[in-house]
């Protein structure tokens, strides 16, 4: 394995001696610790994890370091590992130092000398309280303090029988109380008894309760005193109190009291003894830990330092060799890496000076490929942006350009791609492009426009506006060919026939308006007034009222023109739709072949009923008509509504509509019936497209399916 390898192995080396130290020094639940070992175990994991990350990063590393990053690394590890050795040698000798320290402390020959002493005050204490107990014994069925608390006994005699028990018992005070807990008489030593005594124990109680005698030690402000409680005991029951006190010698309870608390000591650091030692090796611990993060940190900070110049001048190498000549390295330094830094920074001038003259002589050789390059984008991005349609033929009658828009107006394939001299031998909807490319390559003129019209693939017919130019090579292109450029003009024919129309309406409609009424009312006159005058009624009948029905004819005919001319603003409300199918049943009830079907009842469309009924009631008369001479011939007119649409559906199954006739059929004044004026269905689909919908034909045959559909809210008030 190469150096390199060893070095990236040396942090995972240090992460796993950690890892196995802080294993061992894991403190136990028993232990008492406390929470230094618990920091250093804290300290020691997020070491651990440190240097395993580090390690394992330096593994995963397949490219070159970062520059100055392996010296800087060495560095750090070679001082952290300089101060880590002397650390734990002081580390080991201290923790040697404090158990023998310890062992010295903790002799079996203090120990016993300890336990001695505490002998000796438990044995003063002991004997103190058997003499007590034994003297108390001697006087709880004393006949005359018997007397004294049943009142048989006056207070100076019974203070006389007391004082003599403390004589012979050596007492300093003795006190007698009756079994209401009143004092009956009291002696001391010294001093007269005082005429109220303090209250009774808890102990006392206790004494006269069970009939045993007790005793126990009370601490005052002048010592510690020893009181004996001696129950009277009567024939049948307990029936007073004793209670005697002792002064016990001040310098022995003292020692006796000292004795107890050093010996109590000696056992808690004696039992603590393992815990004492744990603490001791876990502060010295945690002062390592924290030297060797010190001087981790220090190191770092020295190695990054003193690493920071070779690591810049590596870096700027680099970039140097990516092509970045504007670097400069600092030369804040006076020793030999300034002097370094120093050659570097008028290298990289050099270089950045003679780069600059390749880059502006190359400047000069591409910019013309690069204006060319930039009209060719913006030319390209316009005739994809155009709604124009636009062609590009050479000499040879190849296409070398076809825009979008031309696939759009022809509805060809978003796919397809224009071959070799497709436009002189295309079929379908390119063939009448291909006419018009050969008129203007065989005409002399430079520019040729026409319009027809082209029949699209999927039945529609659009009306094309042409225009050609014929291009021809100059000095700064040697290009020549033809260029084409197709509008789609359907929309705008259409609006002009339609203004036409309505000229022509409203022309006729004048002409024609004014003699029609006379002459019906003359017609009419003559029947009334002539018609018995006749020889042959037969004949003056069938002449009178053929008058009558063409003038009755050309009124609706102007009504339609008027219609036509000017279509009124339908008036928006909310419709129900089911509504309007019971209208067209109601209206249509006597002829027996028409099945209605409604939708499902509540659904509204916000129209105008009344052109919406305009165009219904066109739909089933021409169906009537269709459907008139044939018997078993069925119409069915139904609904169908969606959450956006209403529809109504009208079919017949009468003779159908020929295929020629299906892309006039709303034109206006194209009609199938002779007697027909050809306005109806254009009148229907300018209602349908004044509500923002449509009026189509689903099939022409087998049924003949009308459909009118229409938006359930109208456009206004979607964008309000």
């Amino acid at each position: 394995m190469s150096r390199g390898g060893l070095m990236k192995l040396v942090p995972l080396i240090m992460a796993a001696v950690l890892m196995v130290i802080t294993v061992l020094l894991w403190p136990e639940k028993d232990a008492g610790a406390g929470l230094l070992a618990w920091i250093n175990m804290l300290l020691m994991l997020v070491v651990s994890l440190l240097l395993l990350q580090y390690g394992i990063r330096l593994l995963r590393e397949r490219a070159e370091p970062a520059p100055g990053s392996r010296l800087r690394a060495k560095l750090v590890i070679g001082l952290v590992g300089m101060l880590l050795v002397p650390t734990v040698v002081i580390q080991l000798a201290a923790n040697q130092m404090v158990e023998r320290g310890m062992d010295v402390w903790f002799d079996v020959r203090v120990d016993t000398l300890l336990e001695r002493a505490l002998s000796l005050a438990q044995g003063f204490y002991e004997r103190v309280e058997t003499d007590m107990k034994r003297g108390m014994v001697n006087y709880i069925s004393d006949a005359t303090l018997i007397a004294a608390v049943r009142g048989n006994l006056d207070y100076r005699a019974v203070n006389t029988h007391l004082a003599e028990i403390r004589a012979v018992e050596g007492w300093q005070k003795i006190e007698l109380f009756d079994i209401n807990e009143r004092l009956v008489g009291g002696v001391q030593e010294g001093e007269l008894s005082a005429l109220q005594a303090a209250p009774l124990s808890d102990a006392a109680r206790l004494s006269m309760r069970l009939g045993r005698v007790a005793t126990e030690l009370v601490a005052r402000a002048d010592g510690e005193v020893a009181v004996a409680y001696g129950p009277l005991i009567g024939p049948t029951s307990v029936v007073g109190l004793l209670r005697v006190e002792m002064n016990l010698p001040a310098g022995m309870i003292q020692n006796a009291r000292a004795v107890e608390s050093d010996y109590r000591s000696y056992r808690e650091l004696e039992h603590n003894r393992q815990s004492i030692g744990a603490t001791f090796t876990h502060a010295m611990l945690f002062v390592t830990l924290i030297v060797v993060l010190i001087a981790g940190l220090v190191g770092l900070l020295f190695a990054r330092r003193l690493t920071a110049p070779i690591g810049d001048l590596a870096q700027a190498l680099r970039r140097v060799t990516d092509g970045d000549l504007n670097v400069v390295i600092s030369e804040s330094s006076q020793d030999e890496l300034g002097s370094l830094a120093r050659s570097f920074n008028e290298m990289a001038n050099r270089l950045k000076l003679n780069v600059e003259a390749i880059e502006k002589a190359q400047k000069d050789l591409t910019r013309a490929l690069e204006n060319s390059r930039q009209r060719q984008y913006v030319l390209e991005s316009l005739l994809a942006n155009l709604h124009t349609g636009v062609i590009l033929v050479d000499a040879e009658g190849r296409v070398r350009l076809l825009n979008q828009a031309v696939r759009d107006i022809l509805h060809l394939p978003s796919n397809w791609v224009p071959s070799v001299d497709i436009l002189q031998a295309s079929q379908g909807s390119l063939h009448d492009i291909g006419d018009f490319y050969d008129e203007l390559r065989q005409q002399q003129d430079e520019h040729l426009q026409r319009e027809f019209d082209v029949d699209l693939p999927d039945g529609k017919n659009v009306h094309l506006l042409a225009r050609g130019a014929r291009l021809s090579a100059t000095a700064s292109t040697s290009f020549s060919g033809y260029l084409l450029v197709i509008d789609d003009i359907s929309e705008l024919a259409e609006a002009q026939r339609n203004k036409a129309w309505a000229e022509v309406a409203r022309r006729l409609a004048h002409e024609i308006k004014n003699p029609l009424t006379p002459i019906k009312l003359s017609a009419e006159r003559l029947q009334r007034r002539f018609r018995a005058q006749v020889d042959d009624e037969a004949v003056f009948d069938v002449c009178t009222q053929a008058i009558i029905a063409q003038v009755e004819r050309l009124q609706r005919l102007l009504a339609d023109f008027s219609t036509l001319a000017r279509m009124p603003q339908p008036k928006m409300r909310d419709v129900s739709v089911d509504g309007l199918l019971q209208e067209m049943a109601e209206l249509f009830n006597s002829y027996r072949r028409i099945e209605v079907t409604t939708a499902e009842a509540g659904w509204a469309c916000h129209c105008d009923p009344d052109q919406v009924r305009q165009v219904l009631i066109n739909l089933m008369d021409n169906a009537l008509s269709a459907t008139e001479a044939s018997s078993g011939k069925a119409i069915r007119i139904y609904s169908r509504v969606s959450e956006e649409h209403a529809e109504w559906h009208v079919e017949d199954d009468g003779e159908g509509i020929e295929q020629a006739a299906v892309a006039q059929l709303f034109e206006a004044y194209y009609s199938t019936k002779a007697s027909g004026s050809g306005l109806g269905l254009a009148i229907a689909k300018r209602i349908a497209e004044d509500h923002g919908g449509e009026l189509k034909l689903i099939s022409n045959a087998k049924p003949t399916h009308f459909c009118l559909r229409l938006p359930r809210q109208c456009q206004e008030k979607e964008v309000s």
